[in-house]
């Protein structure tokens, strides 16, 4: 059986869209600038919807930044959806450290005392950051490390740009883009389209980490509150 032996099969946004239009019965002589304005907006609006579902592992960065003693407060880099895994490294050993709410943070008595960091608040405003408590010290020299999940890079037509996407995301790029314009350009078919992008948005998404899960019953002592 003669195979291809190539992998490189990642078409350009602009063909994603043409064939997007094509699921809506828009053929490509009738594609005109108006559609493809649309399919740009439709991309990047779709985009966006999948970096709130959380679902774009790819996009996982590891950050590292230098703490300084004394400093709690640490801005998050721009592109960040939200932060995952935080771990500080004092040259010796790692600590994974947990996140607390804002209600947490504001409770504390004393929220400038100062040693090894074990928690951090994330606050997601415009830029987000990192506030950690306890706020670092100066007994040793700590880097921190943290993984965001980042937006997909910008959907651009022009010059042949390809999405930033896995291979096996691919159809339910096109799958949620045809139903995105079928609203559009064919509203007969939005419900047919509307099935395609669930159920080619649920096959990629199995694709997830191939980690065991545990699950351990909970065994200390517990009270009925009068």
């Amino acid at each position: 059986m003669a195979t291809s032996n190539q992998f490189s099969f990642n078409p350009p946004i602009g063909q994603l869209a043409i064939s997007a239009f094509a699921r809506c019965g828009v053929k490509r002589t009738e594609i005109l600038a108006q559609h493809m304005d649309d399919a740009f907006n439709e991309s990047n609006y779709l985009q966006s919807a999948w970096g709130a579902d959380g679902i774009t592992f790819w996009t996982v960065q590891l950050n590292s930044v230098p703490l300084v003693q004394g400093t709690a407060t640490y801005t998050v880099p721009d592109n960040a959806i939200t932060v995952l895994d935080v771990y500080i490294s004092n040259g010796s050993y790692n600590r994974l450290i947990f996140a607390f709410s804002r209600t947490d943070f504001a409770s504390l008595g004393n929220p400038t005392t100062q040693g090894f960091p074990t928690t951090f608040w994330l606050d997601r405003a415009i830029p987000q950051t990192l506030t950690l408590w306890p706020v670092p010290d100066g007994t040793a020299t700590y880097t921190m490390f943290y993984y965001t999940y980042n937006q997909m890079q910008d959907a651009k037509l022009p010059q042949g740009g390809n999405a930033q996407l896995q291979y096996w995301w691919l159809d339910a790029y096109v799958a949620e883009l045809a139903y995105r314009l079928s609203r559009i350009y064919a509203p007969q078919l939005e419900d047919k389209r509307k099935v395609d992008a669930k159920e080619a948005y649920e096959r990629a998404a199995s694709q997830g980490e191939a980690v065991p899960l545990y699950i351990f019953p909970g065994l200390t002592g517990f009270y009925r509150a009068s």
